[in-house]
């Protein structure tokens, strides 16, 4: 399989692998109380995004030996800047782990930025090359269901509700419902 060209681009926004330099940008976003509120981490600290970057800098397709892709998301040329930057937000796909057909997909956006399509348009941007580029049978998101901003975006993109499990996840000290959304390659087809 070929690899990906960095960046993807859409009509406002870029998506380009990270970089060690990320991290600051990344920080800005990751450390917001009520950006980690509904994910499995606390808020970063600067020790913890210079190692989340790192982590993810490997991440640059599934075909590679991360099975992951992980994207910095950034508004393009032109655009305002978000609180003077260009970064705001961060997606990734990876493979599921029995499964070169199936993967899960997930956001974070700044809230700063919400309000103004770009976490749809990235996240089209990336179904668009899990099913056109790899192939993909089906992708799906998992979210806390208080999370309702991610589970609307879901809807927005087109994938289907597909179960709502009850206090299945101990998080931060309590439990926790899961939403699961799905797409399947053949959703996309269909009017």
């Amino acid at each position: 399989m070929e690899p990906l060209d960095f960046p993807l681009t859409t009509d406002r926004l870029r998506l380009r692998t990270y970089v060690e330099s990320d991290a600051e940008e990344q920080l800005r976003i990751f450390s917001r109380e009520d950006v980690a509120q509904f994910l499995l981490e606390d808020p970063w600290t600067a020790e913890v995004a210079r190692t989340k970057v790192s982590e993810r800098i490997p991440r640059t397709g599934l075909e590679t030996e991360s099975r992951a892709l992980a994207l910095v998301v950034e508004t393009a040329d032109g655009l305002k800047d978000i609180e003077g930057s260009r970064v705001i937000g961060d997606i990734a796909i990876w493979l599921d782990n029995d499964s070169d057909e199936k993967a899960e997909v997930g956001w974070i956006l700044d809230p700063a930025a919400s309000g103004h399509g770009f976490a749809t348009e990235a996240a089209i941007a990336v179904l668009n090359v899990a099913f056109d580029h790899y192939g993909l049978h089906r992708v799906f998101a998992q979210m806390d269901a208080r999370n309702t901003t991610s589970a609307n975006l879901a809807k927005r993109i087109g994938m289907r509700q597909e179960a709502h499990l009850r206090k299945d996840l101990w998080s931060k000290g309590e439990w926790t419902d899961t939403l699961v959304f799905g797409m399947l390659s053949s959703d996309r087809h269909q009017a």
